[in-house]
């Protein structure tokens, strides 16, 4: 039996939660599928990670439930989502800085890159700790899938509320110009 005995309620837990919300994303990009083109450039910053963190969620579920005979594959296989990882939330700090749409706030810097950042540099970091102490190892990229699905679940929502109200905003600006 190898240490990832045990973790199997867990990720089938947090599995599925990733995949109906990557459901749901698609739901809710279909429903704001009218804005305008011009806010689309925002997309890569804000809406496309919550896909590939959940995504990354959803992957991690499959490759802890998978029956390893050890840790060795598994802490590689870590080590390569991890450091993919830290690349990907370098490359959504610049593409937040390059978008003209809407300034990000400090929120956004944390929500987007800081905690992504720190739950992908979690997981790289489990990797080496593994061969050390599998528990130890086991646990923190635990609470990095974690971190890394309520990061979703935050920018998930906060896209749908920045679309409704600004999408609220447009209609009533509209409204008071008819008049």
């Amino acid at each position: 039996m190898t240490s990832l005995a045990g973790w199997e309620n867990f990720y089938v837990i947090v599995g599925s939660s990733a995949g109906a919300l990557i459901g749901l994303q698609f739901v809710v990009m279909t429903l704001v599928a009218d804005i305008p083109i011009a806010q689309s450039q925002a997309g890569a910053a804000f809406a496309t990670p919550t896909i590939v963190h959940f995504g990354t969620v959803l992957l991690l579920a499959g490759i802890q439930t998978a029956p390893w005979h050890g840790l060795g594959v598994v802490a590689l296989l870590w080590g390569v989502l991890g450091v993919s990882g830290i690349a990907y939330a370098t490359v959504v700090a610049r593409l937040m800085r390059m978008q003209t749409v809407y300034a990000p706030v400090f929120e956004d810097w944390l929500f987007h890159v800081a905690l992504p950042f720190a739950a992908y540099a979690t997981i790289t970091a489990s990797a080496f700790v593994s061969r050390a102490n599998a528990r130890t190892a086991l646990f923190t990229i635990a609470a990095a899938v974690l971190l890394l699905l309520f990061v979703g679940i935050h920018n998930a929502w906060d896209a749908v509320t920045y679309h409704v109200f600004s999408k609220r905003a447009e209609r009533r600006k509209a409204e008071g110009n008819s008049e």
